[in-house]
């Protein structure tokens, strides 16, 4: 029997049960086909690649307790979870702000113990909510009928005549008083902000063709201007707007706490 030659044992070894291919040795350019298989051509373009989607930053948070959830002691709160006034800038220019108790905080007449206005621990969260703690207004809103008609709020420092107080919405200042201005919003929402320096205030609008103003617009700096006395360094926040009770709407101090929580939480995030 004659022997097989080295290239037939090499053929043969490209057999399968289905029948015998011959195996294709000779050396393949870059870019042609050997067998069904594509050689890369390692002078062409490749496809860079992508790069990886930045990581989404975590929201910025504060502490702050839940609305109605008043000082112990201090009265009753509104705890109407209601967005009364969606969208509104806060009324700070710049955090930190501090929303608590003027009354029942180190400094005020109820204080919990000794310090004074200036003390750190009301320059500190959490948060609180003081719409209708204690007061002898009508507030429609409160479960005694009676309360404050706003949240009190103290600026990053107690320092007066430095922190910018702004427009919650666009609109007209219909009135400037000894301690108190007040906006109508485009959305027929009523502002009042209270305790500004009120000669920096008349300075920078000194007439009424200069009181319209946009969102966001400043309106004065934080003081303790109370009609010719002083109060602690904060500025009050009131918003009044249409409620209803099973008849005709009626336009009523409204709880501001959900809507500080919710402007604050934008600015903190860089979307005010």
């Amino acid at each position: 029997m004659r022997r097989l030659t080295l290239a037939a044992m090499l053929l043969l070894t490209a057999c399968s049960p289905n029948g015998c291919s011959r195996t294709d040795t000779t050396p393949q350019t870059a870019g042609t086909t050997v067998g069904d298989t594509v050689a890369p051509d390692p002078g062409a373009a490749t496809e860079p690649e992508a790069e990886p989607a930045p990581p989404v930053p975590e929201p910025v948070t504060w502490p702050h307790e839940t609305g109605g959830d008043l000082v112990p002691g201090s009265g009753s709160g509104a705890t109407d979870p209601t967005l009364w006034a969606p969208g509104i800038r806060f009324p700070i220019e710049a955090a930190p702000a501090y929303a608590n108790s003027q009354v029942y905080g180190y400094g005020g007449f109820a204080a919990p113990g000794p310090g004074g206005q200036c003390d750190p621990r009301n320059y500190s969260y959490p948060w609180r909510d003081n719409f209708c703690e204690t007061r002898s207004w009508t507030n429609g809103l409160c479960p005694t009928g009676k309360g404050h008609q706003g949240q009190d709020i103290r600026p990053s420092t107690c320092e007066k005549k430095v922190h910018w107080v702004v427009s919650a919405e666009a609109g007209e200042i219909t009135s400037i008083g000894s301690y108190t201005v007040t906006v109508l919003g485009e959305s027929g929402r009523i502002y009042r902000y209270l305790h500004m320096d009120m000669a920096g205030v008349h300075a920078l609008f000194p007439t009424m063709a200069s009181r319209t103003v946009t969102r966001g617009q400043r309106l004065g700096q934080v003081s303790n201007d109370f009609g010719g006395s002083a109060t602690t360094i904060h500025m009050h926040f009131e918003i009044k707007g249409p409620v209803s009770e099973g008849g005709p709407a009626t336009v009523s101090f409204v709880p501001t706490y959900s809507s500080l929580v919710d402007s604050y939480g934008r600015l903190l995030n860089g979307n005010a």
